[in-house]
Formats: structure tokens, C-alpha cells, sequence
């Protein structure tokens, strides 16, 4: 198995879409962004991560969320910090964390580089000494 993070990127706003992919080909992941639930699920299958842009018009992120959930991708959630009730209805559907614009448009690469690194498969999982 390769040690590259394969990321789906959800948002439907090009100019978030475009700061999200970029924090996270600055981890080193292989990025795939999409603009539509259809593409995301599509997706799925060969993407262990994604990302959702709560906010979006053209689509429902807590929605997409389980839709990831039941693939069995991992999820994280990007919304406005003050909508308290869509942050809890994500949180819901399965998305591991649920970030503030704020904090992924100041530590976009910090923040995805960790979570992704924090399930990284150990040499041993892989069946490979270390």
C-alpha cells in the first residue's frame, strides 16, 4: 500500500475548494476536488479521506458526510464557526472534526497533515519491518 493520503475534496465554491486542495498537497496527499455529491460518491471508493465544505448551495454536506461514513472514509468538515446546530448535525453523520474556515485558512496544512498522519498505517499493519 502506498504511504500517500488519497483525498477527496468536497466544495462547491472553487475559491475554497482551491485553498482546501492546496493545504493539503502541501501534506504530500493526492488530491481529488469535486463540486457535486454525485462526484464525490463516486469517489469514494478510492479515497480513504475526504474533506466537506459544510456551506455549500449545491449540495447537502451532512449528506455527503454519510455517505462517506458508509464508504468507510474518514471525514473531516470545514463551516462557519458561529453555526453551532450544522456543526453537531456533521459532527452526527460521522465527520471526525469539524473545522472553522479560520482555523484550516491559518493552519490548513498543520491541522490535514496531522489527522492524516495520525491514521497512517504503522510499518507493521503493512506487514513490513521496521
Amino acid at each position: 500500500m502506498s504511504d500517500i493520503a488519497h483525498v477527496v475534496i468536497l466544495a462547491d465554491d472553487l475559491i475554497w475548494a482551491d485553498r482546501l486542495a492546496v493545504a493539503a498537497r502541501t501534506t504530500g496527499a493526492d488530491v481529488l476536488a469535486v463540486r457535486t455529491l454525485e462526484q464525490f460518491r463516486a469517489a469514494l471508493p478510492d479515497r480513504p479521506f475526504a474533506v466537506v465544505d459544510l456551506t455549500a448551495r449545491a449540495y447537502d454536506g451532512v449528506v455527503a458526510i454519510e455517505a462517506a461514513t458508509a464508504a468507510g472514509t474518514r471525514c473531516l468538515a470545514v463551516g462557519q464557526h458561529d453555526d453551532h446546530a450544522l456543526r453537531k448535525r456533521a459532527l452526527g453523520a460521522g465527520a471526525e472534526r469539524v473545522y472553522a474556515y479560520r482555523v484550516l485558512f491559518e493552519d490548513g496544512p498543520g491541522r490535514l497533515g496531522a489527522w492524516l498522519a495520525a491514521t497512517a498505517p504503522s510499518p507493521e499493519s503493512e506487514g513490513v519491518a521496521g
